[in-house]
């Protein structure tokens, strides 16, 4: 095994949450990551095995990594994704979840349970049935909500939310969303459309900024920041409501940067660790995997891409360049 020692970057930020995208495969054919036709994905010799992507989380969870969330893709398509939550339960991390778009996870759940998985985030970005379908182009709002509550029965609780706003198509539904939320104990997240679909149509004037989610909801359930939040890394903005009927949270990436705090890394299916969601900055692991490189080598990769990440995304900067991958390449 590598020395242990926390991943620390050139600017003091320590890195112990990892994103590991098991597939880059997907179900749906969502408006916000795929397009509709003419995606191509890594032939699946690319892909990282289970076996090689569990030798990966060992070494990182060595290197003082203590949280993994498994992405995609959708992960619940890959075969075999049970038993690997499985092994990934027994190298002990402190926190395993997944991002999932729900639209099989019913059937998965209990066992994903049993096997250790801890939370679970659930993307759904309309309660319109007809929306939901358009934005997704396939399945349905009905299975997805019935997939909550089968999660939340098997131990899944809370359930996170996930909702992407896209100006013009959805932004009407946040106060239907924060009256979800406050009705099931489900935390929303509402997210700002990033720059990271596939089909590269993503522009400014489609993103809503987050507080200006914040001030609607407040105009009919007043909010506070969670004074909980105060030292915690996650990207969202966590707020309470002052009625003490639940939270909601806000992730303001293109209007309100968090790089300062972020102590996240993503490791792609097919073997790329990125230290930013929105660089091209990439450093290869699958080669060393492949290649016979010892834990120390590849060690040395997680830590080199510590140490290059930069003190911002430069979404903001007039020199920013969109990256090359979308979200269902990298992993969310």
């Amino acid at each position: 095994m590598p020395r242990s020692g926390p991943l620390v970057d050139q600017f003091g930020r320590v890195h112990d949450d990892l994103r590991l995208s098991v597939t880059d495969r997907c179900n749906l054919r969502c408006v916000y990551c795929i397009p509709d036709e003419d995606m191509e994905f890594a032939p699946r010799e690319e892909l990282l095995s289970f076996a090689e992507l569990e030798r990966l989380a060992r070494i990182a969870r060595s290197l003082g990594v203590n949280s993994v969330r498994l992405t995609g893709g959708e992960p619940l398509v890959r075969k075999g994704i049970v038993d690997f939550v499985g092994a990934l339960s027994s190298l002990g991390f402190a926190d395993l979840s997944m991002t999932t778009n729900g639209t099989t996870l019913a059937s998965h759940a209990p066992a994903l349970v049993a096997n250790g998985l801890v939370r679970v985030n659930i993307s759904c970005d309309s309660l319109r049935p007809e929306r939901f379908r358009a934005i997704r182009r396939r399945g349905e709002l009905d299975e997805v909500l019935r997939a909550m509550d089968v999660a939340e029965q098997a131990g899944l609780a809370p359930i996170k939310v996930n909702v992407v706003l896209l100006a013009g198509v959805n932004d009407d539904e946040i106060l239907d969303f924060a009256a979800f939320g406050r009705e099931t104990g489900r935390i929303v997240r509402f997210i700002e459309y990033m720059p990271l679909d596939a089909a590269g149509h993503w522009q400014r004037g489609e993103v809503v900024p987050g507080r200006s989610v914040i001030d609607k909801i407040t105009s009919r359930w007043p909010l506070a920041t969670d004074p909980g939040a105060q030292d915690d890394p996650a990207p969202a903005q966590r707020y309470r409501y002052l009625d003490g009927k639940g939270e909601i949270g806000v992730i303001s990436s293109v209007t309100e940067p968090f790089c300062g705090t972020c102590n996240r890394l993503r490791l792609t299916a097919d073997g790329a660790i990125r230290n930013c969601l929105f660089s091209d900055d990439e450093h290869v692991v699958r080669d060393a995997l492949r290649s016979g490189g010892g834990d120390e080598e590849i060690a040395m990769i997680f830590r080199s891409a510590v140490w290059g990440k930069l003190p911002g995304h430069g979404i903001n900067d007039p020199g920013f360049l969109r990256p090359r991958r979308s979200m269902s390449m990298i992993g969310g």
